[in-house]
């Protein structure tokens, strides 16, 4: 292992004396050894090389790019020792429990392998997933390695990223240790399960707690067609584009709903169901947003809306991109460049390969560090476009993006969510008339029918005890010297049939009580504070 890496940073050190540095053809060179340097050095180096594939602020983007390639097959361990596991985790003979299982692997990868199998109770088919003798030590040891080799390089971490390297390592660690555990992959399938069971066009398969343990997973089977076979996809009749629609509906929910996303959606893992149901199975590469990153999430999509590129820069701050106290200035415009050159003229212009492309450079010329949890963003969302792009090279994210996120602030009740819809709507205290039907018209291209009942009810609610904002909308109706009667009239014409009148009826009629309640308060401290 010593030999072999101090090879290729030698083979570095002489390209930069010797002037071939930044070739394109050595560049080029070097980066696949390093893919085949890493694949030849075990499963941690794989995992590493994963990993690296979306840090651009640690690697730079022509490796990123070879190392994208990086893949977790591997050849199987012997079936023997393998059953073996499967008896001793199960504490009981295979047969009692499975009535026939495949004498060799359905897949191998690098920390286990998967056999199908049929359950002897029940007769239903299960995926039994059994992990590779061994691996743990060899983890540990390589992790090891890993932090006294970023111990050497903390100085330039701290200087370039703000962060010691170590950090760097725990948190790549933690994920990988994670994956290890299958009782921890268990507990992910059942909240997955959970979050999905209301959506009749995603499909989670259950999970066997009882047959399951830190070496032994038994779930579902997926009988479906997997995206590693576009062809096949396109050719068995469904709905292509609704299936994507669904596909990227699905992710935004995990990263802005639920705050519990699949990290490692590649090809592989995703399958297209006969009914056209979108199904995920290998939950161990998960990772969670907390509610105050998921706000924020929101808030730089809101930014993104109103163009406001300094408060995009604060929300860096916060997610954890940069070290808290830096001086904004310089980035807000840097982000105003990426994203206006990112978007083009239209909607169909945006890939998030161009915005990655473009951050790169942005990581090189300001101490941006990419938290883990946001690297598997960032590869989950790559990955999820690629997978798209090749089922139809006509699509285009953001257009099925953002109907989604336009529902969601008009819909949702959650009262966060309805303080973003107003900072939508409102910028430097006026009201924008065409951002409220652009959001409206983008809300309506989702699939579904568009119930924002309770989005006018709580907008009743809130301009009847607000009295700024009541002052903000009769501005709206009257700003620039003229009645907006056009504005209001589209306006309406949008919202028509999206709103069910005996259900507003009957809602307000309800709350009437407690808004009389907060309004005489509100009243009655007004007079008083006089």
């Amino acid at each position: 292992m010593t030999g072999v890496l101090g090879g290729f940073f030698l083979g570095l050190a002489w390209d930069r004396i010797s002037g071939q540095a930044d070739t394109p053809g050595r560049v080029q060179f070097r980066a696949a050894q390093l893919r085949e340097i890493l694949t030849s050095l075990g499963p941690s180096f794989v995992k590493a090389g994963q990993v690296l594939a979306s840090r651009p602020d640690i690697v730079r983007e022509d490796y990123m790019n070879e190392l994208c390639t990086l893949q977790d097959d591997v050849p199987s361990f012997p079936d023997d020792q393998a059953f073996g596991i499967l008896q001793e985790e199960l504490g009981r003979p295979i047969a009692e429990v499975f009535s026939s299982i495949s004498e060799r692997p359905i897949a191998a990868a690098s920390l286990g392998q998967v056999y199908k199998a049929v359950l002897r109770e029940t007769g239903q088919e299960v995926a039994v997933k059994v992990q590779r003798p061994g691996v743990e030590p060899i983890i540990f040891r390589d992790l090891f390695i890993f932090r006294a080799l970023a111990r050497l390089v903390n100085s330039t971490s701290k200087r370039k990223l703000g962060c010691n390297a170590q950090l760097i390592v725990d948190e790549f660690g933690e994920k990988l240790l994670e994956e290890l555990d299958y009782l921890q992959e268990a507990r992910n399938i059942q909240d997955f399960y959970r979050n999905f069971s209301n959506d009749p066009k995603v499909k989670i398969p259950w999970v066997r707690r009882d047959l399951s343990g830190p070496r032994v997973l038994t779930m579902e089977w997926i009988n479906g067609i997997r995206c590693t076979d576009p062809a096949a996809i396109r050719a068995s009749g469904m709905d292509v584009a609704e299936f994507i629609r669904c596909g990227v509906v699905t992710g935004l929910r995990q990263l802005l709903e639920f705050g519990l996303f699949h990290g490692d959606p590649h090809p592989g893992n995703i399958f297209a169901m006969p009914d056209g149901r979108i199904a995920y199975v290998d939950f161990g590469n998960v990772a969670e947003l907390s509610q105050t990153n998921k706000q924020t999430l929101i808030d730089a999509i809101v930014h993104a809306v109103n163009e406001d590129y300094e408060g995009m820069a604060d929300d860096f701050i916060k997610l954890g991109f940069l070290a808290p106290g830096t001086d904004v200035t310089p980035i807000a415009p840097a982000l105003q460049e990426i994203w206006q050159d990112s978007m083009g003229r239209s909607l169909a212009d945006f890939n998030f390969r161009t915005v990655t492309s473009k951050f790169n450079d942005l990581v090189y010329q300001y101490p941006i560090r990419i938290p883990e949890r946001y690297s598997l963003v960032i590869r989950a969302l790559l990955t999820q476009e690629g997978i798209c792009l090749t089922l139809s090279p006509e699509f285009h994210f953001l257009e099925v993006a953002y109907p989604y996120v336009a529902r969601r602030l008009l819909t949702a009740e959650d009262p966060i969510l309805r303080e973003r819809l107003f900072q939508v709507l409102f910028q430097n205290g006026k009201f924008q008339w065409q951002r409220a039907e652009k959001l409206l018209g983008l809300a309506k291209e989702g699939s579904g029918g568009l119930d924002i009942t309770s989005t006018v009810r709580d907008a009743v609610k809130v301009v009847l005890l607000d009295d700024k904002l009541r002052m903000q909308l009769v501005n709206a109706f009257t700003e620039d010297n003229k009645l907006h009667i056009d504005e209001v009239r589209s306006v309406i014409n949008q919202v028509q049939g999206e709103i069910n009148p005996q259900q507003l009826l009957r809602q307000t009629l309800g709350d009437l009580p407690a808004l009389s309640r907060q309004f005489m308060l509100s009243w009655s401290d007004k007079i008083l504070s006089k």
